[in-house]
């Protein structure tokens, strides 16, 4: 799912304010031809609201303010951590899941307390994350949004250095440990994140 070689020489405003985020989109599209800059280099700061029903509502809102903000090719995600046992939960909310500013082990160490006695075959679980590109054109903004996933468990413990986020406490089956032990790498490829934006690429060069 790596993103192609070929040189489509766009630069895009990307519109997070997570710098761990930014740090790996510009890993995963290394090589693509897309520039990533972040509206804190335009010194821009909007404030979106994630009120989508969906992880593409959200992604495409974000990407189209931006692009409205900027003038610029906008890009934008949303992603989050799905628990099949807790009706999919987190989800959308994924990020405010106990407050957006609470750190991660916390939030971590919440869900594994309310899958506590749950049999590893019922804490099935999947990273989703929708990305969207909004591009200015004389007509108005055309619009791409492409979904990706990758599928696991819950894990029993925290494990692994790598990554942030939910990473420590999913683990995906196929590859036999958690996303935090995953080598970047190997991540980026196989990764919700990296298999969307592969698809987005791909859609946005067609």
């Amino acid at each position: 799912m790596a993103l192609s070689s070929r040189n489509i020489d766009m630069e895009f405003v990307f519109a997070t304010k997570n710098s761990h985020k930014l740090e790996e989109i510009r890993e995963i599209i290394k090589g693509s031809g897309i520039e990533i800059i972040s509206l804190a280099e335009l010194d821009i700061d909007i404030n979106v609201e994630e009120d989508g029903a969906t992880f593409e509502e959200n992604a495409l809102k974000k990407a189209r303010e931006a692009a409205l903000a900027s003038g610029r090719p906008a890009l934008a995600d949303d992603s989050g951590l799905e628990i099949d046992f807790l009706d999919k939960a987190p989800g959308v909310y994924s990020a405010r899941f106990m407050g957006e500013n609470t750190p991660y082990d916390v939030k971590n160490a919440r869900l594994l307390e309310m899958l506590g006695g749950v049999p590893y075959e019922k804490r099935t679980a999947r990273f989703v994350c929708a990305a969207a590109a909004a591009i200015p054109t004389p007509g108005g903004l055309e619009t791409f949004c492409e979904r990706g996933v990758i599928e696991g468990h819950i894990h029993d413990r925290p494990e692994g250095e790598n990554g942030f986020g939910y990473d420590p406490i999913f683990f995906a089956d196929e590859f036999g440990m958690t996303t935090a032990r995953m080598p970047a790498e190997l991540k980026n490829r196989v990764s919700h994140r990296g298999k969307a934006l592969a698809r987005l690429c791909r859609a946005i060069k067609n």
